[in-house]
């Protein structure tokens, strides 16, 4: 078995050129993660199902010319699926299904020549910035036990940031690799929209807004594994622009000049954000001007109101849309007690939402993303926080006791109606923006963006900082990525006592 310290000193592709030049095997790499996970899951709960024998089992049948050859990995246990196994969603309804086959990502993942050394943890159905599902309880954070790691994609965030793995898979929906990737010091992007397949059991993901890839510690493994997945599966919708040559080359090439605006006020709703974020903000701004791009304070101009709303609207309409698909794999109908309270509650303002309001709320945001156009004409890049806080405490989101007594009553009641008489969609965008008011925007665009970990507070926190390019502009993230990863590394910063 490798020595952790080792272990921990190389990123994914590192790890397989040690396979590749048999100074470690596939197996004793392997062995190396399963411990790790061994010592560190416990306290963290970042790894909700183990797969020990079945990865040792598929250790001969790695091939060795695998850009990740013998490379640990997790999948997130949400959307992806591997054959003969539960994707649970984190719902209780789904933790015992097995599924027949792998999805294509899946499949690309094992082609890249990963071990998948087990499933990571999720909320239910992906819905929350916080990683604390009833079904397998919270996933803490390395950085700060008392914290959370974000989500949906919070049980890989962690994970990777503990050192079990070197990379793990995520997806995003609303930020749900970004967010984490911040909570958590690490490296996430949300590839443009069409990048990664999501055949053969989907078309497109919450109607486009959700896609999957990876969260890791090094811009190159992020690369690498783009280039194993990208590309349209047969059946897509739509597919997103060819690349040029391999992502994994952009990052060692320079960005050139770019014209960079900065944003600090909220893109979505209208919460304060933090002064630790506006610092690492300022300090980020000041590097890029040092390593020659253009700077200037510039955002968009949007109904962040309506732009919320809208978003919330069509999430509360895909989530009933999930509630009545999962109930009818079980042969029963939906009820409120096969699922946590402010799913089913999300899922009764679907509901309730007429198609006209349904189809009105998806017009609204494909008004916003062609509003979008001319400011990335006028701008290459955009960079915000990635999150209007530093991580917050395990909790601080979750519904108070009070109003899970008032959700369980108008769920027992079925009573829809009752919420969107009372605006609680209103009340419940304000607070799920308050937090994330910069990420959702990107997945309505299907624009690419990154969190790239280049602050941490006193407290010793990571703050992400989001970057944001043109439908396709995959590239000019990374390129800018790998110009920042190597004017301020962050790789050797780990947790303390990870």
């Amino acid at each position: 078995m490798m020595q952790f310290d080792e272990y921990t000193r190389h990123d994914g592709l590192g790890l397989a050129a040690l396979v590749r030049s048999r100074q470690v095997s596939a197996a004793e790499l392997l062995q190396t993660a399963l411990a790790r996970i061994e010592q560190h899951n416990p306290t963290l709960n970042a790894v909700i199902r183990r797969r020990d024998d079945k990865a040792r089992a598929e250790v001969a049948r790695i091939d060795p010319a695998a850009p990740f050859a013998g490379v640990p990995f997790l999948v997130k246990d949400l959307i992806a699926t591997l054959a003969g196994e539960p994707t649970a969603n984190g719902n209780r309804l789904l933790a015992g299904r097995a599924v027949a086959h792998d999805s294509e990502l899946v499949r690309r993942f094992r082609a890249a020549g990963v071990l998948i050394a087990g499933r990571s943890n999720t909320p239910e159905f992906g819905l929350t910035p916080y990683t604390e599902p009833a079904l397998f309880g919270p996933t803490h954070n390395p950085w700060s036990l008392a914290h959370s790691p974000g989500g949906s994609s919070g049980g890989s965030a962690a994970a990777v940031a503990a050192g079990m793995v070197p990379l793990a898979s995520g997806g995003d929906g609303g930020g749900s690799i970004r967010i984490p990737a911040s909570c958590c010091g690490l490296f996430g992007l949300k590839p443009s929209r069409g990048m990664t397949p999501t055949g053969p059991d989907f078309g497109e993901l919450w109607h486009g807004f959700a896609i999957e890839h990876v969260l890791s510690r090094s811009v190159r493994d992020s690369a690498a594994m783009l280039d194993a997945t990208a590309g349209a599966d047969g059946g897509a919708p739509y597919a997103a622009p060819a690349r040029q040559r391999p992502f994994l080359d952009e990052v060692q090439t320079e960005p050139g000049r770019l014209r960079i605006a900065v944003a600090r006020e909220p893109l979505f709703g209208h919460g304060a954000v933090h002064a630790d974020c506006i610092a690492g903000l300022e300090a980020t701004a000041r590097l890029l001007e040092a390593l020659g791009h253009q700077v200037e304070e510039a955002a968009p101009a949007l109904d962040r109101d309506a732009c919320a709303l809208a978003f919330a609207t069509v999430i509360a309409c895909e989530t009933r849309a999930e509630i009545e698909q999962i109930a009818r794999l079980a042969q029963t109908r939906p009820q409120a007690r096969d699922f946590e309270p402010a799913t089913y509650i999300l899922g009764l303002l679907g509901r309730a939402t007429g198609a006209a309001a349904y189809v009105g709320a998806v017009r609204t945001l494909q008004l916003t993303a062609r509003a979008m156009a001319p400011f990335f004409e006028r701008h290459d890049v955009l960079l915000t926080p990635t999150l209007a806080a530093p991580p917050l405490l395990t909790g601080a989101l979750q519904p108070s006791a009070a109003e899970l007594r008032v959700m369980r009553v108008i769920n027992t009641l079925n009573a829809g109606w009752l919420l969107s008489a009372l605006g609680i969609i209103k009340q419940e965008a304000g607070k799920m923006f308050g937090y994330m008011p910069f990420t959702p925007l990107f997945n309505v665009t299907g624009q690419p963006a990154m969190s790239v970990p280049l602050h941490w507070n006193a407290a010793g926190l990571p703050i992400g900082m989001q970057f944001v390019a043109r439908l396709g502009e995959d590239a000019t993230l990374l390129r800018l990525a790998g110009q920042l990863e190597r004017a301020q590394p962050w790789f050797e910063r780990r947790p303390p006592g990870f």
